[in-house]
Order: C-alpha cells, then sequence, then structure tokens
C-alpha cells in the first residue's frame, strides 16, 4: 500500500448528497478480485452514456478534474452495499483522500485499508473546501496527515481529527497485510518453540 504523509491535489466538488458504493462502482463491474482497472468505470453511470459516451456535465469529466486527488462530497459518502471494490475504484483513479460531513461505516473501514484517507468536517467546513475547489484546476488543496490539517488554495488551515492507529497504518503504507509482517520475526519465533514442543503438530 502506498505511504500516504502529504498530498496537494486538485480537489472535484461533489455536492451530491448519499452517494453509495453502487454509484461509485456499479455491480456489473465487480466480478474481478484485482485492485487495478476498475479506475475507468468509476461513477460509471454519471460519467457515461448507456452507449459509452462520456458525460461532460459530470464533474471528473470536465478537464479541470481529469487528475482530481480530492473529492469534496456530500453527506453519507460510501453508503449502500459493503463493496471494497469502491475504494480501489477510486484508488485505481487517482482518489486519495474523499471529505465529507459522513461515511458509510464500512465505506470508511475500506477507505483506510486500502490506502485512500476520508476526513470529516462539519458542514461549514466543508462548505468551504466545497467553495474553493469549484475554483478549478488551479486552487489546489493540501492534505497534510502528519500535522492532520487541509489547507485551501488561499491558505485556510482546518484541522481535522484521525484515529491514531490509522494514521500510523497510512503514514507507513501498511495494510492488514503489512501490519502482520511487522510481526514476522515474532511470528517466526513462536512456530519455532511450537515445533520444538509439538513435533507431532
Amino acid at each position: 500500500m502506498d505511504k500516504f504523509t502529504t498530498l496537494t491535489g486538485i480537489a472535484a466538488p461533489m455536492p451530491l448528497l448519499n452517494i453509495d458504493t453502487d454509484m461509485i462502482i456499479p455491480k456489473q463491474f465487480l466480478k474481478t478480485i484485482k485492485r487495478s482497472g476498475l479506475g475507468v468505470n468509476l461513477f460509471d453511470e454519471m460519467r457515461y452514456t448507456t452507449d459509452g459516451k462520456e458525460i461532460p456535465e459530470f464533474v471528473l469529466n470536465q478537464p479541470a478534474y481529469r487528475e482530481a486527488q480530492i473529492i469534496i462530497a456530500g453527506d453519507n459518502f460510501g453508503c449502500g452495499s459493503s463493496r471494497e471494490h469502491a475504494p480501489w475504484a477510486l484508488l485505481d483513479f487517482g482518489i486519495r483522500s474523499v471529505i465529507s460531513t459522513s461515511f458509510a461505516d464500512i465505506f470508511y473501514n475500506n477507505c483506510f485499508k486500502n490506502g485512500i484517507l476520508p476526513i470529516v468536517f462539519p458542514q461549514e467546513i466543508v462548505d468551504v473546501l466545497m467553495a474553493d475547489a469549484k475554483k478549478g484546476a488551479n486552487a489546489r488543496q493540501t492534505i497534510d496527515l502528519v500535522a492532520q490539517t487541509v489547507t485551501t488554495s488561499d491558505g485556510q488551515v482546518f484541522p481535522f481529527e484521525v484515529d491514531a492507529h490509522r494514521k500510523h497504518c497510512l503514514l507507513n503504507g501498511l495494510d492488514d497485510i503489512g501490519l502482520t509482517l511487522e510481526k514476522a520475526s515474532a511470528i517466526d519465533s513462536f512456530e519455532a518453540k511450537n515445533k520444538a514442543l509439538h513435533p507431532w503438530a
């Protein structure tokens, strides 16, 4: 998992409420177990017509936001079914952080496990960040996970809260497998001791 320390990037404004996981990655794209290749179908039904043409009004199809790395979203982002493909698709597109007033619990947890930083702010701060994002590609926002701050393009700084363990995992690029491998020497020691005590096992 790629480390997340600081990110300065384009923020795409998506003020829709209740963007669910089926909107993020529709069910017909859940056949793969690979984390790559899903970005092209991110928000598929909002990005494309039924015959595969781009819908120019959709924010990620607009020239200013094609390289967005941050989404400023409406309330209750990631609700709906518990599909890990949703953060996979976001990450494969290039999204490293989503900012909203609230997230569905399972989606929120899955983000951390896949290298995406979900940030919760009260509505008044999300409104400021949303307005800043609407300025376009030149209005880049900076997320500093070490300092736990988001800075707007004009220098406004907003501190955010994040669980210390999850912060550690993101800063060090540790998913569940990575966390286990941190204990590899202790596991090997236990296995050797257990084999000596129980050679028949």
